[in-house]
């Protein structure tokens, strides 16, 4: 006797419901991204000078999260220096950049990769709000960029950096490439640790599909560089790096349990 052929189960409506739904929701935050863009290059081809450019830009990267229903808490935005410094942040997802931009003081100047550089209108974008593209596959335009982030600072100008250079889809905080702390020692400029928690879920790395959520930013105390116990980028690094895990509820992707 010949059984009948199992039939797959369908998915449960409820199911079903709920997908829709986060697809839908997905759809509408990135119509509101698009249009924040829209408005941002608009803003960027017409307004002359660099620091109102990057105001409203900090206007416009802020303006999708309260309307994608998406809570974003900052904590310790006192602690940022007024005068020069530079800013180092983990980073998760593809929205920690817009987070920052929106929600950091708007004098910051922002270190891209340097595939970002011609990248269609968004490059432009990033370049005419003085955005410094860093270069990590070519040894010479590397090192071509390193000089201009060193040249950067020494001018007094705020940087804001993402030292592990990319994400990946494992959670933890990853190796910091130097840059970022030379250019903070040279130019003799206090380094703030910032922890971003959450936009991972928001945005993960392995879908293009945004997520409710809550994101939170936590600036650290600065780190003053002039210390001759944080004169040596090896010791600053481990120091911010440190202080960063205190507060991020992620592992060290260095520590021998993730080697």
């Amino acid at each position: 006797i010949r059984r009948p052929p199992r039939s797959t189960p369908k998915p449960s409506s409820a199911a079903s419901d709920v997908y829709k739904r986060q697809v839908l929701y997905g759809i509408y935050a990135w119509a509101l991204f698009i249009v924040s863009v829209l408005l941002a290059l608009f803003v960027t081809l017409i307004v002359p000078s660099l620091d109102r450019r990057r105001r409203w830009v900090t206007a416009c990267a802020r303006a999708p999260f309260p309307l994608a229903g998406i809570q974003v808490d900052i904590r310790g935005l006192a602690r940022i220096p007024d005068d020069s410094c530079v800013v180092v942040a983990n980073h998760a997802s593809y929205i920690d950049g817009v987070l920052l931009q929106g929600y950091l003081p708007p004098r910051f100047s922002y270190v891209v990769k340097g595939e970002m550089r011609n990248a269609p209108l968004i490059g432009f974008l990033l370049r005419r709000i003085g955005s410094k593209f860093v270069e990590r596959f070519d040894a010479t335009g590397s090192a071509r960029d390193a000089r201009s982030l060193l040249k950067a600072a020494h001018y007094g100008e705020s940087l804001a950096i993402f030292p592990e250079g990319t994400f990946i889809a494992e959670p933890g905080l990853g190796r910091f490439r130097r840059g970022a702390f030379s250019a903070a020692i040279s130019a003799g400029l206090p380094l703030v640790p910032v922890v971003i928690s959450g936009s991972r879920d928001i945005l993960r790395s392995e879908t293009m599909l945004p997520r409710h959520g809550h994101i939170r930013i936590d600036i650290l105390d600065p780190i003053a560089t002039d210390d001759p116990a944080f004169s040596s980028q090896g010791a600053l690094i481990k120091t911010a790096r440190q202080r960063m895990l205190t507060v991020l509820e992620e592992p060290d992707l260095l520590s021998e349990r993730h080697q």
